[in-house]
């Protein structure tokens, strides 16, 4: 017998391995990067790092293909021709900043709020709010206003934190966990390491959604929801729970605002917590029927006590939902669910929660002194993302559900779901947003912030909102994001003012970032009688060709993710685990080959070169070198900066001077570090003295924070009190009825504000799980996932219409109409269509062919969206968006369908994008080469001491 070959089956992929973080979603997972000749040859997932131990999803290992993306731009460009036409010059970076300087400078010595910087996805807001800070511009936000705004700002203003970055459900403990409008794409591996922890120890999985993919695919049991009526089932599911006496009245009672009386004089104070001569909330003691301090030692509150004809919170709660208007019965057909199923559910969250508690034989003591010998928890988990935000409703959706957990007591106890450290923060923990310009100098405080009343909206004198989004106006009084999708609409519009310059980073405005996607592309080539520009000048920062691209007159390119420093900090947006606060670096484990370089590090240089206060020293000389030096020795306040590890001379956590080391550190643990939460501390970490004491050694805030969750929303009872007439600072006649509404302090339901009933069906979109806003549908691995996109129909309008397989359809809206492929699909609510988000892309954009599937048969919703609601007859321009929060209601949108014609592509069709110079065969053939981390490496522990591209 002839011998077999023998054949390498592990050959070596490469002759380095460099640790990082990645940037394929903002899980911001550990991984590993093979170096091959200075070049990456393979990513895969780090064992050791918190997040996802190992675990690497598509998007991660496809990493590679960003970084040789044909579509990387390749040096700065200066628009020589029209907006929109694609012609440009290629400059210098000497070039480039001067330009740039010499159009924000005069905006900065004179009126700076004419200046517009707004950010997309980056994951570095706490550099770019600062910098915008001390430029002085009113104007800044980043894009959660479009993305979830709804759910941070509600889970902030009800319990100090809300999902995802601010905390996980306990997945050790948990036995039932519920999805709210989770789709794939936001923190996918740790919930697919989660789910994976769930079914292996047996615990339920549920998923609400209209539509069953990815989550809620391997759930257990789906309820197809109707788009917009989730908070509708969450407050039945209250009812019942109500009516059947399953709510945890101890957890109610020591942990929340539920003891509380309320003031129910007429006047000023009607509605918010009664005051005593302190000024500060009060209960009743059960045992003496006596008012008595609610943080008092061994003060057992009264949730059904009154006193002098004022009832307690819990009081005002239970009248409401016991309400008839709340059973299942009366909802059911609203929310597309029979009345029994919604009974069902709200019985096994009572049976989970109260029949199988978690007991950890664990002493803690309270704030109040109080010694506990236990943990007890009830041991049911929520989740909830954008699907339940993206509404109009979403803000007081996502109240409800945090009101659900609160009272089943799951919220910080094991089982339920777990807070992740810097956060829980009260509201008053955070700063309120500031305004007031002053040119030539800073702005007078941090831009975004949570109002606590009408005194900390964002106003002129003459009620006139001070920011260009109108955020922080009565129109979006709790804006914590800003409302970024309102930008250059407002701006051309001149509502409040016009802008001369805006500044973008990472944000596709000229496609999938905006609503109403044509009339955005005009707003951007609107011209004037002078045949000036509507927004004078529009600078963008961005790695790659997008859309946005052409419609610039300044590009600055970035780097990939791999060739920069990237700070994700306790500061911003950290790594953390409800068991360790946790932050990580990106670092240029690669070095550029084209004249790119990292956004952070161009914004210092503008900081410089621009005088601004914090970017230069006395004598006006820079006081950073790039992002790394300010990530290393920037201070916000004494001994706390970006990053918490290895502080000092290298053993300090949290606290303490800056250590020239500190990234070399980092880099050496593999890009992270983590401060374990004391083992007293793990839970109830809003009441926990122990936590308390731990989270002002780490710097989290000055002295322990402990609060009460809040049932009632008194920042939001003052705004109804302003609608209602009361106060000195009142709103416009015509918004007063809205206010009263959606400012509600407990949480209501109200149908979206777009309910167009002549369009009947909802649309809605979701992100794959193989892709991540627009920069991953260019990758050519995930492209052979999701190449193009159809429109996917329930069974009942797939009948209805009589389509086939391989059909076309026309879908219209009260704002325009596409023409697009359809697809049967099941496990779908039948009142519902969607497709995928983001996948289609504009002709001539990201390097993709003119023939490419994703410009050919792919298609986005945005068409048929407006970022205005109906004219109303009253002259005003009714933002399409949360009434609280200004989040933009993408899905509120309601549709038309019928079956069209075949198609040899999606329509509208719109004119290919002109190339512009880019790494990948735009004009031009040359490539400059870039070395301006020349001698970094050499700094680097554990590297060959020579640079390595």
């Amino acid at each position: 017998m002839a011998p077999q070959p023998q054949i390498d089956l592990s050959p070596p992929v490469s002759d380095e391995i460099r640790r990082t973080t990645c940037y394929m979603c903002a899980c911001r997972c550990g991984i590993n990067v093979h170096l091959k000749s200075g070049a990456v040859s393979y990513i895969e997932g780090n064992r050791d790092h918190p997040v996802n131990k190992g675990v690497l999803c598509a998007k991660g290992a496809s990493g590679i293909q960003q970084v040789t993306a044909p579509s990387r731009l390749r040096a700065p460009l200066r628009r020589v021709g029209p907006r929109g036409s694609g012609a440009f010059e290629e400059i210098s970076w000497d070039e480039a900043l001067a330009l740039a300087v010499s159009w924000m400078k005069p905006l900065r010595d004179t009126a700076p709020e004419r200046f517009a910087f707004f950010t997309g996805r980056d994951q570095s807001q706490s550099l770019t709010g600062y910098w915008a800070q001390m430029f002085g511009t009113p104007n800044y936000a980043a894009h959660g206003g479009f993305c979830s705004v709804n759910m941070a700002a509600a889970g902030i203003y009800t319990m100090g934190g809300a999902f995802w970055e601010f905390g996980q459900p306990d997945w050790e403990h948990t036995k039932l966990f519920v999805m709210f409008g989770v789709a794939e794409d936001h923190d996918s591996n740790p919930i697919k390491i989660g789910l994976g922890k769930l079914k292996a120890r047996g615990a339920k999985v549920i998923g609400v959604n209209p539509i069953r993919t990815g989550y809620n695919a391997v759930a257990d049991d789906w309820y197809d929801v109707t788009p917009g009526t989730d908070g509708l089932l969450i407050l039945a599911l209250i009812h019942c729970l109500l009516e059947a006496g399953k709510v945890d009245l101890d957890y109610l009672a020591q942990w929340t605002n539920a003891a509380c009386l309320v003031n129910e004089d007429p006047g000023a104070e009607h509605g918010l917590l009664l005051k005593n001569a302190e000024r500060q909330p009060f209960v009743i003691d059960r045992r003496s029927g006596m008012p008595a301090s609610w943080d008092g030692r061994d003060v057992q509150p009264d949730l059904g006590a009154t006193w002098q004809g004022h009832r307690t919170v819990f009081q005002h709660l239970a009248e409401r939902y016991l309400a008839p208007d709340y059973a299942p019965e009366a909802v059911a057909d609203r929310v597309g669910i029979p009345a029994a199923r919604i009974r069902g559910l709200a019985a096994e969250l009572a049976e989970v929660a109260f029949g199988a508690p978690v007991v950890l034989e664990r002493p803690w003591v309270d704030f109040r002194g109080n010694a506990h010998a236990r943990m007890i928890g009830r041991p049911v988990s929520f989740h909830a993302m954008r699907g339940i935000s993206a509404h109009s409703n979403g803000f007081q959706t996502a109240r409800a559900l945090h009101l659900l957990q609160i009272l089943l007591g799951t919220v910080e106890t094991p089982g339920g779901y777990r807070f992740k450290p810097p956060y829980p923060k009260p509201v008053e923990a955070h700063p309120s947003p500031h305004f007031r310009v002053t040119p030539g100098a800073p702005l007078d405080g941090p831009h975004l912030g949570y109002v606590r009343g009408p005194e900390s909206l964002c106003l002129h004198p003459d009620g006139r909102p001070a920011r260009i989004d109108k955020a922080y106006s009565w129109e979006n009084p709790l804006s914590a994001h800003g409302l970024m999708h309102m930008v250059i609409p407002n701006a051309v519009a001149g509502d409040p003012y016009p802008i001369d310059t805006l500044f973008l980073y990472m944000a596709n405005m000229a496609w999938n970032s905006s609503m109403n996607t044509a009339a955005v592309m005009e707003m951007l080539t609107r011209t004037g009688a002078d045949g000036a520009y509507a927004i004078p000048h529009i600078i963008y920062s961005d790695a790659y060709a997008s859309e946005m691209v052409a419609y610039a007159d300044l590009i600055l390119p970035d780097t990939t993710y791999l060739e920069r420093h990237d700070c994700i900090s306790l500061l911003d947006r950290p790594i953390s685990e409800p068991g360790a606060a946790g932050d990580a670096i990106r670092w240029p484990v690669v070095e550029p080959d084209r004249d790119v370089r990292g956004f952070q590090s161009v914004l210092i240089d503008l900081g410089a070169r621009l005088g601004l206060p914090g970017f230069v020293d006395a004598e006006g000389q820079p006081l950073y070198a790039d992002y790394a030096d300010y990530i290393t020795r920037h201070q916000r306040r004494p001994g706390v900066g970006p990053l918490m590890g290895y502080r000092g001379s290298g053993e300090e956590t949290g606290r303490g001077a800056p250590n020239p080391d500190q990234l070399a550190r980092y880099i050496e643990n593999g890009g992270f570090f983590q401060a374990h939460v004391p083992e007293e501390a793990a839970y109830f970490k809003p009441w926990n003295s122990a936590y308390q004491d731990w989270a002002v050694e780490m710097g989290f805030y000055d002295s322990p924070q402990p609060y009460l969750f809040s049932i009632l929303s008194e920042p939001m009872r003052r705004f109804q009190l302003a609608a209602e007439g009361h106060g000195p600072i009142q709103p416009p006649d015509a918004l007063r009825a809205r206010l009263k509404l959606a400012m509600d302090p407990l949480p209501v339901w109200y149908p979206p504000l777009d309910d167009a009933g002549e369009y009947p069906i909802h649309a809605l979109t979701q992100r794959p799980m193989a892709m991540y806003h627009s920069w991953g549908s260019q990758n050519a691995w995930l492209r052979q996932i999701h190449g193009h996109n159809p429109l996917y129909l329930p069974t009942k309008l797939w009948q209805a219409h009589g389509f086939a397989e391989g059909d076309w359809a026309r879908v219209t809206s009260r704002n325009g109409a596409i023409v697009v492929p359809v697809a049967h699909m099941a496990a779908l609510n039948e009142h519902t269509v969607w497709t995928w988000n983001a996948i289609g892309k504009r002709k001539g954009a990201w390097g993709l062919g003119a023939d490419a599937p994703e410009a050919t048969r792919g298609f986005l919703l945005n068409p048929l969206i407006s970022e205005l609601l109906p004219e109303r007859g009253d002259g005003l321009r009714w933002s399409n968006s949360d009434p609280v929060t200004g989040q933009a209601a993408w899905f509120d949108l309601r549709v038309r369908i019928e079956k069209a014609a075949p198609q040899t592509g999606s329509q509208p069709a719109f004119a290919p994008l002109p190339d512009p110079p880019r790494a990948g065969g735009g004009r031009g053939a040359d490539q400059a080469q870039a070395k301006p981390l020349a001698g970094f490496f050499s700094r680097l522990p554990g590297t060959s001491g020579k640079d390595t591209a």
